[in-house]
């Protein structure tokens, strides 16, 4: 008969040891999370793109490489084009074989190869006529978009997806440049931001629960103690024990201000034995280190503030999502004690295993009584509001708990262009930016004017007069009229300095005539779906809102327009 094993004795599923690195660093909800995920990439808007645009659509499919490979549910390839000889120069994910085939078909094959777990479905049907069916895109949780593409198809595309909450990234990789844009829900909330390690320790040495004071105090008198239980205190409780004693004679306050600090710090290093037997005392070393960080009253971040004020936290309703309902019973749980939720997470310290161990139990159960707390109130706004989804696991509000020190919102914006009826905020941010030494957003700006010029050369009343891209004129009008949009509204035109940066841009995109450079956009394949990967886990703080990346000065920058 065979015995069956403890499953801690079972070693990982096979499934573990392909996605060990990522699940150290999204963890198990955020692999599901991903699984739970179908991406739609629309990598064309019609056969014209890799003949008369020279778009190849490139950076989409390396983007979903990125996806498919750490085990995303499923993708779908919207690319009505077929492949050519120059999709052929840069696209890994095409073969001799592919020539004269659908684009979309080919690639998709290719990816399926690189994760059998992974489902990819292709369609060579305009977007436009996909969208027709109302449950097409509703089945994805992310769409990345391939520019240049057509104005209609893309305010089509992000509209609809801003309406149903799906977020949207578009990308452009031409010659040396490249750029993205990240639309996002308005509100777009992220519990797991994975902050500096160091920043989530809330250790409340200046308001301790009774069970951390009565563990301090049993230390008694430290003189007493040899050499090496003196070398071994955990400095959590050496800063308790001085700061009692401080207290004792400073009227019962601690100290406050940076000289009171920095007089407490050498108040603690002088009693550091310095002839201790076993080679110094690294716990004092550690204590007097961590007094500027620790010995601090408790403060709520301002990004904690502002969603506690939100409201969506203070009036919600039966249909409010598990995060506001979970944000209010924290809101009201600092309300009551003026702090949050004790993450329960210790530092490490020179310590002996058994205190260590004990003074991390102590933090742990003061965490899982204040997590109790919170679920009891998650379970009184559950029964208030009605709700008819079932209840909020408790694993959801425990890592809330743990992290509500650095919850965030996102106030998310549609992809960023320049139009007509752009956002004037949008227009004002763009000229900000213009004005800033070395700025790459004339970069951007000159993708906005390839949009417009390939717009012009798909669009129907275009189509018989064989417009291509190198024509002089497409590039001078619409350069024109884009640069008029950015001005409107201001008495003071662009200078010669920031006209000549612009046309430098263009330059490039016009000397590699739409096309693709596959190291360019194999990186910013990675940056994509990098955002990718935080929109659909929910972890880490997503790009906002637009990237521009300068591969002949491997140079980035980020902005918000």
């Amino acid at each position: 008969m065979t015995e069956s094993f403890p499953a801690a004795l079972a070693g990982p599923t096979s499934k573990e040891r392909k996605y060990d690195r990522q699940l150290r660093l999204w963890a198990a909800t955020g692999q599901q999370a991903l699984e739970d995920s179908r991406v739609l990439l629309v990598n064309s808007d019609g056969p014209l793109d890799s003949t008369s645009t020279g778009v190849t659509g490139v950076v989409g499919v390396e983007a979903l490489k990125n996806l498919v490979l750490p085990g995303i549910g499923g993708f779908s390839i919207v690319d009505p084009a077929i492949v050519t000889e120059s999709d052929l120069g840069v696209n890994f994910f095409l073969e001799q074989e592919s020539l004269g085939k659908s684009r979309a078909d080919e690639t998709c094959r290719l990816l399926r190869e690189l994760n059998p777990d992974v489902q990819g479905y292709s369609y060579s049907k305009p977007v436009m006529k996909l969208l027709e069916d109302p449950d097409f895109l509703p089945r994805h949780k992310l769409v990345i978009i391939t520019g240049p593409t057509k104005r209609l198809t893309l305010g089509s595309l992000t509209q609809e997806a801003r309406r149903l909450g799906i977020p949207v990234l578009y990308v452009h990789s031409v010659g040396f440049y490249s750029s993205f844009s990240l639309q996002l829900d308005a509100d777009f909330p992220i519990v797991e931001t994975h902050p500096d390690p160091e920043a989530t320790q809330d250790l409340r040495l200046l308001a301790p629960w009774p069970e951390l004071s009565a563990a301090a105090a049993s230390l008694g008198d430290l003189t007493a103690l040899d050499d090496h239980k003196h070398g071994h205190i955990p400095y959590i409780l050496l800063l308790l024990h001085f700061l009692e004693q401080w207290k004792q004679s400073h009227g019962g306050n601690p100290p406050g201000t940076y000289k009171e600090k920095t007089e407490f710090r050498e108040f603690v290093r002088s009693h550091a034995r310095t002839s201790n037997a076993e080679g110094g005392e690294e716990n004092f070393d550690e204590a007097v280190a961590a007094v500027l960080k620790t010995v601090s009253p408790f403060s709520l971040r301002s990004s904690t503030r502002e969603i506690f004020e939100m409201d969506q936290c203070k009036h919600l309703t039966a249909q409010s999502s598990d995060f506001w309902v979970i944000a209010s019973a924290i809101s009201a749980f600092y309300s009551t004690h003026g702090v949050l939720p004790l993450p329960g997470s210790l530092p490490d310290m020179k310590a002996q295993s058994a205190d260590y161990v004990a003074l991390q139990n102590i933090y742990k159960a003061k965490a899982r009584r204040d997590m109790e707390e919170v679920t009891t109130r998650v379970r009184e706004l559950e029964t208030q509001l009605h709700r008819s989804t079932s209840p909020i696991p408790d694993r959801e509000i425990e890592v809330f708990c743990k992290n509500a020190a650095h919850i965030k919102v996102i106030h998310g914006r549609p992809v960023a262009q320049i139009s007509s009826d752009s956002d004037p905020a949008t227009l004002k941010a763009i000229r900000n930016q213009l004005h800033t030494p070395d700025s790459l957003i004339p970069i951007f700006i000159a993708t906005q004017i390839l949009d417009a010029v390939v717009d012009h050369i798909q669009s129907e009343e275009s189509q018989e007069t064989s417009l291509s891209i190198d024509d002089d004129g497409l590039w001078t009008s619409h350069t024109e009229r884009i640069l008029a949009l950015l001005t409107r509204d201001q008495p003071a035109p662009l200078g010669d300095d920031v006209r000549q940066s612009i046309a430098r841009a263009i330059e490039e995109l016009r000397r590699a005539e739409g096309g693709e450079l596959h190291n360019i956009s194999s990186l910013t394949g990675g940056l994509v779906a990098q955002e990718a990967l935080k929109v659909l886990t929910r972890q880490y703080v997503p790009l906002d809102n637009t990237c521009v990346f300068d591969g002949a000065r491997s140079r980035s920058e980020m902005y918000r327009l």
